[in-house]
């Protein structure tokens, strides 16, 4: 019986669905089976001498194709190659009828002819002109060539069904809030059930977030530059994740990775600039418009903002995001949570119905935007000025001070523990910088006795004295210096306590964050007071403050809130 060769494809998508019944181990049992039964038929002994095996989609163009590999297999004249067997055309390819024309061709070309598990593609070619002896290329054909053709497009359009499911879902996903796609380094990607069925998010990764959170903090405070940035978030433990990198032939074989590199300036400017660390994506599924999601960023966007120095600005307006790059006009944050324009709207309240104000920047009628602070809420409408308003609260608190009870008791309470732990501290290290000094003296005298000694055991000894000697010596230096460290540290809090004891209005307006003044502004108060309240002075302040004696005379807060209105209202256009 003639032996003729073939070889046999097989091929999954993934490795999931080799997994889930259609693994090349199953194709293969059911291509040696098949070419039993064709050489049984034909009556020949088919033998399948080399399989491939691929995991990797076919459904690219013509140059990505993995079937081409088997193409150069049969290519070769020496192998003999008459068949090549697959368990069925999408086994083969994806790519429709056009691309499934032109690799039959290409093997036929070397006179290798697909054969399926099915019996989709026939063995049997017809002659049109066989009755008059005659042969050309148009005359000769398959009659399953069309079925076949058929079969192949219906294989391309269920790739085409599934992607539209799977992806349409995925976008309206993202759309929502949701995440789809592999998790962003600083984070990790976490199940949970919602509304929507089992969805995922993105949760801090317990390895990497600190990294990234450090990161906006330190870029945030602005007292360091980007190398020092980096430099601090590598001592940390700082490592890029690591990726497998697969053969472009064999997709299951790694043959390297990549990762695990410390991290660099560029790097760094690319996550502080990338929206996702403040919960907000940007990717484009999402057509152009920002998308909040359904999980906290690592930071808040407010952080994100400050850390971005104007670069990129985040804008929340209730659950709508806007990203502007550049400078943003200041109008824009109107509908912050917490915007930097109006820090004092939780702390005054409205003169009228006594609710904390609200805020916005209104567009009067040449254009320009006007913010200001103001309440409606069943009464009158009432609006004051941004800039009027934060001027009344800087000229009340120049007539706020300690009370002179409360600095009494300070002053010999805080202010006298802190002093007497001051000179505690300052008694050790007297006692240290003398203990320093004896051991100096005695290691000067041993080393002066080793001078006049001859016996080795004795010298010994007192080389062993020595080193005792030395050694007390460097720990009592490490002990004297944290202990001046200490001292200096006392004095500088003392130092700045009866600085801010002088200067309250430095202490309540001295940070270069609106938020921080505004809390402390709000501490001064027993009860937190009305416009009004500030404006006259006619307020309840916590006991350990007063109001100074030059208030009680100073008329520099006598101008009538509404006229400062009205005068405003003039200028604007309003």
């Amino acid at each position: 019986m003639k032996t003729e060769y073939a070889i046999g494809i097989l091929r999954v998508s993934s490795t999931k669905q080799g997994l889930m019944g259609d693994s090349h181990e199953d194709q293969k049992q059911q291509l040696l089976r098949r070419a039993e039964q064709l050489g049984s038929t034909i009556n020949r002994k088919i033998t399948i001498e080399k399989f491939f095996e691929f995991t990797e989609s076919a459904s690219g163009e013509l140059d990505g194709q993995p079937i081409l590999k088997a193409l150069d297999y049969c290519k070769n004249p020496h192998n003999k190659v008459s068949y090549a067997f697959i368990k069925s055309i999408d086994r083969g390819t994806r790519g429709g009828a056009t691309m499934y024309g032109l690799l039959k061709s290409q093997f036929a070309k070397y006179g290798v002819q697909f054969i399926d598990v099915y019996g989709v593609i026939g063995t049997q070619t017809v002659n049109t002109l066989d009755h008059l002896g005659l042969k050309y290329g148009w005359s000769e054909f398959s009659p399953s060539f069309i079925t076949e053709l058929l079969e192949a497009e219906r294989a391309k359009g269920e790739v085409r069904d599934i992607l539209t499911r799977m992806i349409g879902a995925e976008v309206r996903y993202v759309r929502m809030g949701y995440r789809v796609r592999p998790a962003p380094p600083g984070y990790q990607n976490k199940k949970i059930e919602t509304s929507h069925g089992m969805r995922v998010i993105l949760a801090p990764h317990p390895v990497e977030s600190p990294w990234f959170i450090k990161m906006f903090e330190l870029r945030e405070q602005g007292t360091l530059t980007d190398l020092q940035i980096v430099e601090q978030v590598n001592a940390i433990g700082y490592k890029s994740r690591t990726r497998k990198l697969h053969d472009k032939t064999d997709k299951q074989k790694i043959i390297d990775k990549t990762g695990g590199i410390p991290l660099t300036i560029k790097q760094m400017q690319r996550y502080i600039q990338n929206p996702i660390y403040a919960g907000v994506n940007t990717e484009k599924w999402l057509d152009g418009e920002p998308t909040k999601c359904k999980f906290p960023g690592l930071v808040s966007i407010e952080i994100f903002n400050r850390a971005n120095r104007g670069k990129i600005t985040i804008v929340e307006d209730g659950d709508v995001v806007k990203i502007y790059r550049g400078k943003v006009d200041p109008w824009r944050l109107r509908k912050q949570k917490e915007n930097p324009l109006y820090p004092y709207k939780q702390y005054i309240l409205c003169p009228a119905c006594r609710n904390q104000l609200l805020a916005s920047a209104s567009k009067g009628k040449s254009g320009k935007h006007f913010p200001a602070y103001h309440c409606s809420r069943g009464h009158k409408y009432f609006r004051i000025p941004v800039d009027a308003l934060e001027t009344c609260v800087e000229a009340f608190m120049e007539h706020v001070d300690f009370d002179e009870s409360f600095v009494k008791r300070f002053r010999d309470i805080f202010l006298g523990e802190w002093n007497k732990r001051e000179h505690q501290v300052s008694d050790v290290t007297v006692k240290l910088n003398e203990r320093l000094i004896s051991i100096e003296h005695e290691i000067h005298e041993l080393k002066d006795k080793i001078k006049i000694l001859s016996l080795p055991t004795t010298i010994k000894l007192m080389e062993e004295d020595i080193e005792k000697l030395e050694l007390e010596k460097t720990n009592l230096v490490g002990v004297r210096e944290k202990k001046e460290k200490e001292q200096i540290d006392i004095q500088i809090l003392i130092n700045y306590t009866q600085y801010f004891m002088e200067h309250l209005k430095d202490l309540l307006f001295g940070s270069t964050n609106p938020f921080q003044n505004a809390a402390m502004f709000g501490l001064v108060f027993e009860d937190l007071p009305t416009y009004a309240e500030l404006e006259n002075g006619t307020l309840n302040l916590a006991p350990i403050f007063k109001l100074n004696d030059a208030y009680k005379t100073s008329k520099s807060l006598s101008v009538n809130v509404f006229e400062q209105i009205r005068t405003y209202f003039k200028g604007s256009g309003g």
